[in-house]
């Protein structure tokens, strides 16, 4: 679709304007954890934000946790407010394909959905996550505490050894408050699109390598 161009995110001023409103509305409930999918949730549990390639497969990774209580997809850490999947997919939105996780956290900590983030695909790739290229497959987590980022930040550092050692390159991951890249739920189709389609495009391949946050000091 690029036809070998390097991908390249769009300033503000460059991005599509968007609409004030969504055009599509989101199912109510999860076809598989059966809560709801848009907030408010329930008190004691808490949001995390991360992009980890096609985010198809990347939500059934996150809602098969323990301790997870819904998650949604959508698109995060871009300018065009409400945008569409075709939109995004043309690269002038500046969002990624994301995934929104509500957890319960004294049953799985942050941390350890930091790990499977990590494990669950190539963080240094760029814009791109094997075969899919396209700013929209950025590597990305956005916090929603000052407490979340600085465990994101930790888990990136202390990866980036275990990456380095086993000879790869450096982690492109984009860690920013979510306060500041909204997150925009996707089209009804795409929400647990592999609990609909399951044989459908997965895409989701990690490097091989452990974590270690989660391990010993999971919680800083």
């Amino acid at each position: 679709m690029l036809f070998g161009r390097t991908p390249i995110l769009p300033s503000p001023e460059e991005a599509l304007k968007g609409r004030p409103e969504p055009e599509f509305t989101v199912p109510e409930r999860h076809t598989v954890l059966g809560n709801p999918l848009l907030g408010p949730y329930p008190a004691g549990l808490e949001t995390a934000d991360f992009g980890l390639g096609c985010f198809w497969g990347a939500e059934r990774a996150f809602w098969q946790a323990e301790g997870v209580w819904t998650t949604l997809v959508g698109y995060q850490g871009g300018y065009t407010p409400n945008p569409s999947y075709e939109e995004v997919c043309s690269g002038l939105t500046g969002h990624t394909e994301a995934v929104r996780v509500v957890f319960d956290p004294s049953v799985v900590p942050y941390a350890s959905l930091l790990k499977l983030f990590w494990e669950s695909h190539d963080p240094t790739q760029g814009f791109r996550q094997g075969n899919d290229v396209g700013t929209q497959y950025r590597s990305a987590i956005y916090t929603h505490s000052p407490a979340q980022a600085a465990a994101a930040e930790s888990s990136r550092d202390a990866y980036q050894k275990v990456l380095t050692a086993a000879g790869h390159g450096t982690i492109t991951t984009e860690i920013l408050p979510a306060r500041d890249r909204p997150f925009h739920p996707a089209e009804a189709y795409h929400q647990q699109y592999l609990d609909k389609n399951p044989g459908g495009y997965c895409g989701i391949g990690g490097t091989g390598l452990s974590c270690p946050i989660g391990v010993a000091k999971a919680d800083g």
